[in-house]
């Protein structure tokens, strides 16, 4: 299991948790930490005080390196940039947007700056602009996903630029972690599995409903819109479906997506929520401990490469 973003980092193993909006908050976040990987807190929309003090609940929790996670299209971008430098906070992880002016800032700060991308042009740009390594993520996560899958996308990218590359859905079990291995990742980023740990604040419902979920449960939506998404099948993708090929306006499409993840998440309201996983919801069949997930993930790697002389 080496790792050389594992090791700048200083983590025990290559294994980073997603930055899911309205659910990787301090407690997931110290507790992926504490069991050797890198828990992430996602700023998502959230007021930049309360960013804060999310990072500080996780020191309370763990002397172990963490990071937040920045949506780049949020309003409160800036505020947070700063905040992550002034709590000292190790990694930043950035998606829907180019991190290149803060970019200065966070390495002044030495702050670890690694941007998710979908494709090889953005892997090429994030390097050029400074990036510590990147975050290659397919379109089998969850959430909001780009068109190649983990498997073509990786090696191309792994191809084409000198930093690390963390290889992003479809990971779900240590199967996974050793073939994006073999594609040439260096570490890989975790989103669905880590959503039903124990120590997750998802509403059990949620929880449930990925336990149940079989291999093509998952559907994408919004594609009219420019900005896929993959959700678990319910009364809302339907709806949204049937709007998409009625030809619906992104405004309406846009006012049936609002609020739908903190009504999945907070409320548990599985059936008219936004219940976003990726396609491996279908291997994921308890819940567990951060710890117990990544023993597992790390006994299951060693049982790939047993072979390996």
């Amino acid at each position: 299991m080496k790792s050389s973003i594992a090791d700048k980092i200083g983590i025990k193993y290559p294994i980073i948790q997603g930055g899911m909006a309205w659910i990787a908050e301090h407690n997931l976040a110290s507790a992926v930490s504490n069991a050797g990987g890198l828990g992430i807190i996602a700023a998502g929309n959230a007021p930049a005080e309360k960013v804060r003090e999310e990072i500080r609940m996780a020191k309370k929790l763990t002397d172990k390196p963490f990071g937040v996670n920045i949506m780049l299209l949020s309003d409160n971008c800036d505020e947070v940039a700063k905040i992550v430098c002034e709590e000292g906070v190790r990694v930043v992880t950035t998606g829907a947007g180019n991190p290149q002016k803060y970019m200065s800032l966070w390495k002044e700060n030495d702050v670890i700056v690694i941007p998710v991308v979908p494709s090889v042009a953005l892997a090429k740009r994030m390097e050029k602009y400074g990036a510590d390594a990147v975050i290659v993520e397919g379109c089998e996560a969850g959430g909001h996903i780009g068109e190649l899958t983990t498997m073509v996308l990786v090696p191309q990218v792994v191809d084409e630029v000198n930093i690390p590359v963390i290889a992003a859905g479809g990971v779900g079990d240590g199967r996974a972690i050793a073939a994006v291995k073999m594609l040439g990742a260096d570490a890989v980023q975790m989103g669905t599995r880590f959503l039903v740990s124990k120590e997750c604040i998802v509403h059990d419902n949620y929880k449930q409903r990925i336990i149940s979920a079989k291999d093509r449960d998952t559907v994408v939506t919004a594609r009219s819109t420019g900005h896929p998404v993959r959700a678990l099948r319910n009364n809302l993708t339907r709806t949204y479906s049937k709007l998409e090929a009625k030809g619906a306006l992104p405004e309406e499409l846009q006012h049936l997506g609002m609020g739908a993840l903190s009504k999945a998440v907070v409320d548990g309201d599985i059936h008219n929520g936004s219940v976003m996983a990726g396609q491996i919801a279908g291997i994921v069949k308890k819940e567990q401990t951060a710890q117990e997930i990544i023993d597992e993930l790390i006994k299951e790697v060693k049982e790939c490469f047993k072979w390996v002389k």
